[in-house]
């Protein structure tokens, strides 16, 4: 198989790979730290409204799944790919850091987890999943 076939499949792989995990934290972030009385997280906007009503360990679930979603994503990148590791794990973590963008435009979070987030889920934990993995 050609080498840039494998690049992409790494790459499509791993951006999956983070995916699944960022979501399946979620998932499971209400049987964690249950949700505060009252809210709906079901809907953006039931979100949206128990946001106000969020104390800061309610943030730890959100903040594992972005940072997990992306280290895991650039360990199965930095695995399969043949080249260019590093720069496709950072187009993964750019990828996973726009979405963060979105979030934090979407959502009233507070400025602390915000910064939290976007500083240190994406591209450091990017960095370590490659760093942990590279030949």
């Amino acid at each position: 198989m050609p080498i840039i076939i494998k690049n992409i499949l790494a790459f499509i792989l791993g951006l999956v790979v983070g995916s699944f995990v960022n979501m399946g934290i979620i998932l499971i972030s209400n049987f964690v730290i249950p949700a505060p009385a009252g809210a709906d997280l079901s809907t953006e906007e039931g979100l949206i409204k128990a946001m106000a009503l969020m104390q800061p360990r309610h943030f730890i679930m959100p903040f594992l799944a972005h940072a997990l979603g992306t280290f895991s994503g650039a360990l199965v990148c930095t695995a399969l790919a043949v080249s260019f590791r590093f720069y496709m794990v950072m187009l993964i973590a750019s990828l996973f850091f726009v979405g963060g963008i979105y979030m934090v435009m979407l959502l009233p979070s507070p400025l602390w987890f915000n910064l939290t987030d976007l500083i240190l889920a994406y591209f450091p934990m990017a960095y370590l999943g490659y760093f942990l993995l590279k030949k």
